[in-house]
């Protein structure tokens, strides 16, 4: 079965030094561009990540210092990927919490425009975890009968990823074969800065969904306490996140 497509769709996994969106980097990235036509291309690159690949992370995934030493930066791989992903709408697997935010900041670390907010995102993970509640090597299992091999591998987990969705659609009658439809249903909630820190409220008003003024709509804390602007730029929080808190602080002023 072929996904029914409008627009070529990527999926992408990445392999990082940890899981820390605002502070981790890619040490690999797999991209699958599937084009509605059904022909299918894939990329894989090891990726410098210019900061220590901590030992317990290289346990994981099995990739070292000395493995990206001489491996090009994402700087330098940026315009390359971009060129690849625009237009496209994108899936991977837990890719709407962690690999579209990490990949956004990445973007912005090198002052490159990409685009989120008109993609359609497919979270393969969400789909199945609101279906079934597995792990990516038991999905893989339960839906396609394959063992995952090579597991935390870019291209293992992103082919995989292609295959349990293809095999998910087939086995759910409530899931239509529609990116639009897909994205939809995997999202948990809607997020705002890809990161999940802004998110709508049922009154359709971008609100803070943590710390103190959890549940508090962005406009009224930043009426009531400017000074909280200010604190969330200088902490440690994604870089994508700062974007779009200062591009509502701009509307709300101009509004």
């Amino acid at each position: 079965m072929n996904l029914n497509l409008k627009n070529p769709i990527v999926f992408f996994d990445l392999e990082t030094t940890g899981v820390q969106v605002a502070k981790d980097r890619i040490v690999e990235i797999s991209i699958f561009k599937v084009y509605p036509n059904g022909n299918k291309e894939i990329k894989t690159w090891l990726v410098n990540p210019t900061i220590p690949i901590p030992k317990e992370t290289s346990e994981i995934h099995g990739i070292s210092d000395e493995k990206v030493a001489n491996e090009p930066t994402f700087k330098e791989l940026a315009g390359e990927i971009k060129q690849i992903m625009e237009g496209c709408d994108l899936a991977g697997y837990n890719s709407n919490k962690f690999d579209i935010p990490l990949l956004a900041e990445e973007f912005l670390r090198v002052d490159v425009d990409f685009d989120f907010k008109k993609i359609k995102c497919v979270d393969v993970q969400n789909i199945f975890h609101k279906l079934e509640k597995r792990t990516l090597t038991a999905a893989y299992k339960f839906y396609c009968d394959k063992d995952l091999i090579n597991a935390h591998s870019a291209e293992a987990d992103t082919l995989a990823t292609y295959e349990i969705l293809e095999a998910q659609i087939k086995k759910y009658d409530i899931l239509e074969n529609n990116i639009s439809f897909l994205s939809d249903f995997s999202k948990r909630g809607v997020n705002v800065d890809m990161a999940g820190f802004i998110i709508m409220n049922e009154d359709n008003h971008e609100c803070f969904s943590f710390g103190k003024y959890k549940g508090k709509t962005v406009q009224s804390v930043l009426e009531s306490n400017p000074g909280y602007f200010s604190w969330i730029q200088q902490a440690d929080f994604p870089l994508y996140t700062k974007k779009i808190l200062n591009e509502l602080r701009l509307k709300n002023k101009f509004s």
